[in-house]
């Protein structure tokens, strides 16, 4: 297999998830092809990237920048996908950064956060998935305990991981199950601990307590806990998600990002609106539902997948 194969890989599948999103806005372009980006066509390149969930003020510093670079000039589709990529690819750079797991803080802690619905729970067991096939060991705290069927997935993601997973019945304390498991992961001598948590934005009061509360009680511990908090977005609620990120951000200390289920919606273009607003690490993205699926963040595929462009290994 050459040293090219995984990246080959992770790329169809990525283009095969935004394909919804690609096609929505490749219908559109296709109306543009060999016309003039003169006022009228940059106007109607906006509206497409308003569209695709990119927002207002992202599209329109987009359209400007192209408009700068090729004003009245005649282009076809691809050229026009080009550009567009080019510019999606500069507001995404910045932002495109692994999860660094810090050997010295061992077990790393890492709080996971999420509206019910984002996929959170599945994306806890896929990083569980990805960290067991690097060697590392382990832990899963099923501390979402509002929902039963929160903490069967994760004891089923866990075995299938091979984790251990240290779980209560439901309704018990959050912080409670997130102390027991920080515990038994420093005595398995465990690498990383993953605490799933609830996400109820109903009630945001009770949520920040429960949230703090967590916090609170891994820090008697570890002061350094935890180490990391990830907020999982789900890609198919466009627009809703900046609100999340907003919410997420003041009341968990949110640290880096996961997008899902961007292989389920034309709105994929919301990752580069949440990019442009808030500038917090992205570090995976879900295209599909196998484990395989959640991929590391890269910005330059990611840029010329949304717009169907086809492969650059540049």
């Amino acid at each position: 297999m050459s040293a090219d194969a995984p990246r080959a890989g992770l790329w169809r599948r990525l283009a095969g998830g935004l394909a919804r999103t690609a096609s929505k806005l490749g219908d559109g372009l296709a109306g543009l092809v060999r016309r003039k980006l003169d006022a009228d066509t940059l106007a109607a390149l906006e509206d497409l990237l308003i569209e695709a969930d990119l927002g207002i003020e992202t599209a329109a510093k987009i359209v400007a920048a192209v408009g700068q670079a090729k004003h009245d000039q005649e282009l076809g589709g691809d050229q026009i996908k080009a550009l567009i990529a080019a510019e999606i690819e500069k507001i995404l750079a910045p932002v495109a950064k692994p999860l660094v797991i810090d050997p010295a803080q061992k077990p790393f802690v890492v709080l996971v956060a999420g509206v019910n619905g984002s996929g959170k729970t599945t994306t806890i067991g896929k990083l569980a998935a990805r960290f067991t096939s690097e060697r590392r060991r382990v832990v899963l705290a099923a501390a979402d305990t509002f929902r039963a069927a929160a903490i069967d997935q994760l004891k089923r993601w866990g075995e299938r991981a091979g984790t251990s997973v240290i779980a209560r019945e439901p309704g018990a304390d959050p912080a409670g199950v997130a102390y027991e498991a920080l515990e038994s992961a420093r005595a398995e001598g465990a690498d990383i601990l993953l605490v799933d948590t609830a996400g109820r934005l109903q009630n945001k009061a009770a949520l920040m307590a429960e949230l703090e509360k967590i916090a609170r009680v891994v820090k008697k511990i570890d002061p350094g806990a935890p180490h990391a908090v990830l907020l999982v977005l789900d890609a198919t609620v466009g627009q809703n998600a900046l609100s999340q990120v907003e919410t997420f951000a003041q009341i968990a200390g949110v640290t880096g990002l996961v997008m899902t289920k961007l292989d389920g919606t034309a709105k994929g273009g919301i990752l580069v609106a949440v990019a442009a607003r808030f500038g917090l690490p992205v570090h995976f993205i879900g295209v599909g539902e196998g484990v395989e699926d959640l991929a590391p963040f890269e910005p330059h595929d990611f840029a010329r997948a949304l717009v169907g462009l086809t492969h650059d290994p540049a």
